[in-house]
């Protein structure tokens, strides 16, 4: 009796892991990723073998993960932020001009989250509060920031701070940029999976009218989310001034927003909400990095890269709410 029952655990245990595989967007999407650096590794064997091929790499993967961290959160509550990209933008200037007022960096670095922040404390305000949706508000809000960002800076790129050391630590070391992604995807993840306001914020995306009758405050959770989207938006931008010595009002933009959801949706997050994790947004820019890198390695052009993106996030999202039901419905 006892060797039968220990053979029906040992038949069990592929179709459990096998299950565990289809379920974690975290495994589908590494697996994707391994594959796709095995495949450019052959293709081309500059793909990572070389300094200046991993810190281009991680200079792509960098910002869009940031930001990516930020929309999930808000995708989880069924909300999201298109202003990001022009948030990204915004904040160096506001740096910049804090810094020529005779603030000290790290002083000036804060002015730029703190504006950020607010930014991102209106996109809320206004679809929480008012109850415009997201999308409306942060579309609004996308050309209002941009057009602000192009009459302060008079539609001239600026330089950022000088300050040795801390310029490095904040960005102009080539690497830096991937340790505060990294130190950020922790946070975000210990934040989203292990506190208190993650879980009310998973719990409101799958089911607003349930957690508020629980007692959850979903309007509250859903603005200090918008707030965090924005700061890590604005943060981003600032990361990437220091990385490139210079502050362009036309820096970021859509493209880095659209990438930053693409990492998002590609690493599990649906749009409908309910659902998300910032490892697998980390690992879906990681996605579109090895592609952008790989495909631009064996001379394939940008034209290309987006058709294959906008077949990835296809393709993510059906496997996600198709593929993962059946999966569902088999182990009920």
């Amino acid at each position: 009796m006892t060797s039968a029952v220990t053979d029906t655990t040992k038949a069990q245990r592929p179709r459990l892991w096998s299950r565990s595989i289809v379920r974690s967007s975290e495994i589908r999407i590494l697996l994707v990723a391994i594959i796709l650096c095995a495949y450019f590794e052959t293709a081309n064997h500059d793909f990572l073998l070389t300094d200046a091929s991993l810190r281009n790499l991680s200079q792509f993967i960098a910002p869009v993960a940031i930001i990516a961290f930020g929309e999930i959160m808000l995708m989880i509550g069924g909300e999201i932020d298109l202003s990001a990209g022009m948030v990204f933008a915004f904040a160096p200037f506001v740096m910049h001009f804090a810094h020529e007022a005779g603030a000290p960096a790290w002083l000036a670095v804060i002015a730029g989250v703190v504006a950020a922040g607010l930014i991102g404390l209106i996109n809320g305000a206004v679809s929480v509060y008012l109850r415009i949706p997201s999308f409306v508000t942060t579309l609004g809000t996308l050309f209002f920031v941009n057009g602000f960002t192009l009459t302060i800076s008079r539609g001239t790129p600026v330089s950022p701070p000088e300050d040795g050391m801390f310029a490095e630590f904040m960005g102009a070391w080539g690497y830096s940029e991937i340790i505060w992604t990294t130190a950020l995807a922790a946070i975000m993840h210990v934040t989203l999976r292990h506190t208190r306001w993650g879980l009310h914020t998973i719990a409101s995306g799958a089911n607003p009218l349930g957690a508020s009758e629980a007692g959850i405050h979903v309007r509250r959770l859903k603005l200090g989310n918008f707030i965090l989207a924005a700061v890590l938006a604005g943060f981003t931008g600032i990361l990437e001034g220091f990385r490139i010595s210079s502050i362009d009002p036309q820096a970021g933009g859509n493209q880095i927003m659209f990438l930053a959801v693409a990492a998002a949706v590609i690493g599990g997050t649906p749009l409908a909400g309910g659902s998300g994790t910032i490892i697998g947004g980390l690992i879906g820019a990681a996605v579109l990095g090895i592609l952008n890198d790989g495909f631009t390695l064996i001379g394939i052009n940008a034209f290309t890269f987006n058709m294959i993106l906008g077949a990835a996030i296809l393709a993510a999202m059906i496997f996600n709410i198709h593929v993962v039901r059946l999966a569902r419905k088999g182990g009920a």
